[in-house]
């Protein structure tokens, strides 16, 4: 795309206008990570509902991360081909209609296709957004805008199991789908009115190899993930799985080096600020993933929680993180990018650390402290990465850096489950018991290695990389 004509100013928008644009796509990011998790506690009444096993449903919500990963590369070659406000609507129209349909579902297999439809708007709806806030958004304006996009991943995630527990307990749980159609509605008017009217541009063919290639082996990584997560699986099929998984990316990898127009664009991961947002953060993202999955569930199965309460203590992560969003932007300016990340993501992997040391005997009051703690640290960390990711992509160049960003994102989002339940089989099998605390200590060690391991690629920044946005951002 032409980067100039999707300049500040040119479409008429003003500093209100781009703050209500990004507040709208923020509202949208929200309810698509909302229902990635607010199903988990009513998968027990869902499955009553439906006659069948609770382990049954976990294909709803499998269906459901495996589409949106898989049909995000969709989304930046349809913004450039139709315009991405047409899209934006459109996802927006199509999300909320696949939420009425879930919300309406009377068995498993009216369920899961709905949820397919569900995830393609979601594919669609988040990344088509994102590139219009960027598109608009100057580069002094970039923190400030990126800070507006990052709370919904940081809240949906915490909020979604208490929310969806208080509704399946108290009441129906097709209204866990059903409070999305108010939201949606009131997002369709106000993205008529709040897009700017872009023109479509005449557009590469679509890279249907790569598409195939790319999502054939996102599909297989994500279901190996889910298998390895999985008491009673074949341990040889799911690695098989996901070495079929590698292989197609491998080969995706190649053709995407020498297609013409390829549907994954890689020149942005020549930037040491991208690629270190991608790789470091998608191991960040994948541990902070698990922790909305093992706290509940290692309080009720290794402390003797109540759903109720378990599902509670997880508030204490969501103020962590509200209260850190004021101090993000003044602390970034204050150290930079390359000393923040590197401090605070080590103290953001000790602190995941610190959930193994839970026992009989560790008060309440000292639990949530840890996780409000935790809470602030995932804050800045994930705030500092997606700021960073953009500091030095080009205009003309934020749709292929957007797409593949945002594909990467949902796919280490996706995985974190994977991997807290891959932990939680390894403590199973060292322990001999899946109720074990034991069992919950050593996965919460195998999330922290993993988050650890994502600090080392921040050692590869240059002193003052990305340091231009945030001079830019305290002029403004």
């Amino acid at each position: 795309m032409d980067g100039s004509r999707y300049g500040p100013g040119q479409n008429g928008q003003s500093g209100a206008s781009r703050t209500a644009l990004a507040l709208l796509v923020a509202g949208t990011y929200f309810m698509e990570n909302l229902d990635a998790t607010i199903i988990m506690p009513a998968i027990p009444a869902m499955a009553k509902s439906f006659g069948v096993a609770p382990v049954d449903l976990n294909v709803g919500v499998s269906a459901y991360l495996l589409t949106l990963g898989v049909f995000i590369p969709v989304s930046g070659w349809a913004a450039q081909r139709f315009g991405p406000r047409r899209i934006f609507a459109l996802a927006i129209a199509v999300f909320t209609l696949a939420s009425l349909l879930c919300g309406q579902s009377d068995g498993l297999w009216s369920f899961v296709p709905a949820r397919v439809l569900q995830g393609i708007g979601g594919a669609m709806m988040v990344p088509v957004g994102r590139l219009l806030v960027l598109r608009e958004t100057p580069k002094q304006g970039l923190v400030r805008a990126i800070a507006i996009l990052t709370w919904p991943a940081l809240i949906a995630p915490v909020l979604g199991p208490p929310l969806g527990g208080l509704i399946a307990g108290h009441g129906d749980w097709r209204w866990n789908f059903l409070l999305n159609l108010p939201l949606g509605l009131v997002a369709l008017v106000l993205a008529w009115r709040w897009v700017p009217r872009l023109e479509p541009e005449p557009g590469q063919p679509f890279d249907w190899i790569g598409f195939l290639l790319c999502g054939s082996g996102l599909v297989a990584l994500i279901l190996a993930g889910e298998w390895l997560s999985r008491r009673g699986v074949s341990l040889p099929a799911a690695l098989s799985l996901l070495g079929l998984g590698i292989l197609l990316l491998v080969l995706a990898w190649r053709h995407l080096r020498r297609a013409s127009a390829p549907v994954f664009d890689l020149a942005a991961l020549r930037l040491p600020t991208f690629a270190t947002a991608v790789v470091g953060g998608s191991m960040f993202r994948m541990s902070i993933g698990a922790i909305p999955f093992l706290v509940p569930l290692m309080l009720q199965l290794g402390l003797g929680y109540r759903p109720g309460p378990a599902g509670m203590v997880l508030m204490a992560v969501f103020a962590g993180n509200l209260l850190m969003k004021p101090a993000t932007t003044p602390l970034m300016r204050r150290w930079g990018f390359r000393p923040l990340l590197l401090v605070n993501g080590v103290l953001n992997a000790a602190l995941i650390a610190a959930c193994a040391l839970f026992g009989p005997t560790t008060p309440l009051w000292l639990i949530c402290v840890v996780l409000f703690f935790g809470g602030m640290a995932r804050s800045m960390q994930f705030t500092a990465l997606n700021s960073i990711a953009f500091a030095d992509v080009e205009k003309s160049a934020m749709n292929a850096a957007n797409t593949l960003f945002s594909t990467v994102f949902q796919l280490a989002m996706g995985l974190g489950v994977a991997l807290g339940g891959m932990g939680w089989r390894l403590g199973s099998a060292l322990t001999s018991s899946a109720h074990a605390l034991a069992a919950f200590h050593i996965a919460f060690l195998v999330v922290a290695v993993v988050a650890l391991a994502g600090v080392v690629d921040v050692l590869w920044l240059k002193a003052g990389a990305g340091d231009h946005v945030l001079q830019q951002c305290a002029k403004a």
